[in-house]
């Protein structure tokens, strides 16, 4: 049996899926699935140096918790799809359960280092996009005094213009390449 066809968004509200997602492992799996299309647990196994038990393992978790479906199947094989294109969670949907906090966490450390691991990459390997991309690349960070409630709003004002231009689904240029779009929003005490 398939699954339904992706849709572009899922709101995760349960403190032990987030916490499932959060595994890097299966962080991967979910993106490859997303940015390169269906795939089998043996493919994706040579993409991320793991055996395909592993793989197939951490795909049924992922299904168990909704994030990716069956596309179909060929002999033995079964094509996974990523059923959502962006995850998004609310901490205040998690931090009143048991186990929400630690789960928010988790997810954010989980961030932290993919975000950590794309920017080496960048900066050790960005040369090889050419100049055109090395003057558009870059790395800010906006220091801002803000309420909860501003830092909230402001989040969302910038959210909706990823969003929108995320949800461009029009034949991309022969130039495109996949580009990670990275924010974060956190206080901080003294600057050292």
């Amino acid at each position: 049996m398939t699954t339904p066809p992706p849709g572009r968004s899922a709101q995760v509200r349960d403190p032990q899926a987030l916490k499932a997602l959060a595994h890097p492992l299966r962080g991967h799996l979910l993106g490859l699935l997303r940015i390169d299309g269906p795939s089998t647990a043996t493919r994706l196994a040579g993409r991320v140096g793991e055996s395909s038990g592993a793989t197939s393992y951490h795909l049924r978790q992922l299904e168990h918790y909704g994030f990716v479906g069956e596309l179909r199947r060929e002999g033995r094989e079964r094509w996974w799809q990523a059923l959502h294109q962006v995850t998004s969670w609310e901490a205040d949907d998690l931090l009143g359960q048991p186990g929400g906090l630690e789960a928010n966490e988790q997810m954010q450390r989980h961030q932290i280092e993919l975000m950590g691991r794309q920017l080496k990459d960048w900066a050790d390997h960005g040369r090889r996009f050419g100049p055109e991309w090395a003057s558009v690349a870059g790395i800010s960070d906006y220091v801002l005094r803000l309420t909860p409630a501003q830092a909230r709003q402001c989040t969302e004002e910038v959210y909706a213009v990823l969003d929108r231009w995320s949800a461009d689904h029009s034949a991309p240029a022969e130039s495109t390449e996949t580009v990670a779009f990275l924010t974060a929003v956190v206080p901080f005490g003294e600057l050292p």
